[in-house]
């Protein structure tokens, strides 16, 4: 029964999507570089990404122990290298010797916007790692903002459209504070709604990053009322990506850059979709 539910289901959402979604554009990027189809958060993964046509990029940058940048989602190694521990109890030194569990390097934000510094086009989401909160205590959250803010702000291209994105109010917040006009989204584990809606103008924040889970048209069209920018998450699969369509949002994240990419192409070509 499993397989004709899913064909039922991908068949219902391109139905509703030809109803409803023709006159929509929606901004899909590469989710870690696409983590269910390369080396998540590596070069390599950004450089399939981006030949396959993706100008837009969503990564997760942690700071060593001797206050350098590094890529990586998880607050310890084990999961995707053959270290262990934090990468903050870690000098960049140490970082760089080891190997992701497929055999790359670990990859540090200045090579990354190095990559990054002569492409047009590009919208890339700099997520903020700043939990456990013990490993980034006030003074510490400080500095790993303001190296943060100044490295992306200094390299980014003119056309270029960057933002700093968090579940931590605290390094939000500070980077309000601090550089007034700077571009934020709040993620948040809760979908689209009343309350998630409500939160973010209260902090002043006018994107907002929510599960596809729970979340309605109605919610998202509320949102766009309320001047929000709504991106929706997770991107594990083609249906999430009809969803996330169906749903109505302006931006939605992908694991799998490149099936969606070949799926939109065969299976929707009539749905504006960037990349």
């Amino acid at each position: 029964m499993k397989p004709r539910y899913l064909l039922l289901t991908s068949f219902v959402l391109s139905f509703s999507l030809q109803l409803f979604a023709q006159d929509q554009e929606i901004r899909v990027f590469s989710h870690r570089g696409g983590r269910l189809e390369h080396d998540e958060n590596t070069m390599m993964a950004f450089k399939a990404s981006y030949d396959a046509g993706y100008r837009g990029f969503e990564t997760d940058i942690r700071m060593t122990k001797d206050g350098e940048l590094v890529i990586l989602h998880d607050s310890t190694l084990e999961r995707t290298s053959n270290g262990k521990g934090a990468v903050e109890e870690k000098t960049a030194q140490e970082i760089r010797q080891l190997k992701t569990k497929k055999g790359n390097d670990f990859l540090f934000l200045d090579e990354f916007l190095d990559f990054l510094k002569d492409k047009p086009g590009l919208y890339v989401e700099f997520e903020l790692k700043t939990k456990p909160v013990a490993l980034y205590p006030e003074a510490r959250l400080a500095e790993y903002c303001d190296k943060l803010y100044k490295a992306v702000m200094a390299n980014k291209p003119a056309d270029a459209q960057y933002l700093f994105t968090s579940s931590d109010y605290r390094g939000l917040r500070y980077l309000q504070s601090k550089y007034p006009g700077v571009d934020l989204l709040l993620i948040t584990g809760k979908p689209c709604n009343d309350e998630t809606i409500a939160l973010c103008k209260a902090l002043g924040i006018k994107r907002l990053g929510a599960t596809m889970n729970g979340t309605s048209r109605s919610s998202v069209k509320k949102a766009h009322k309320e001047g929000l920018t709504v991106s929706l998450w997770p991107g594990l699969t083609v249906d999430d990506f009809m969803l996330g369509a169906y749903l109505g949002c302006d931006y939605m994240c992908t694991d799998i850059p490149l099936e969606v990419k070949k799926w939109a192409a065969e299976k929707t070509p009539w749905l504006k979709v960037k990349y």
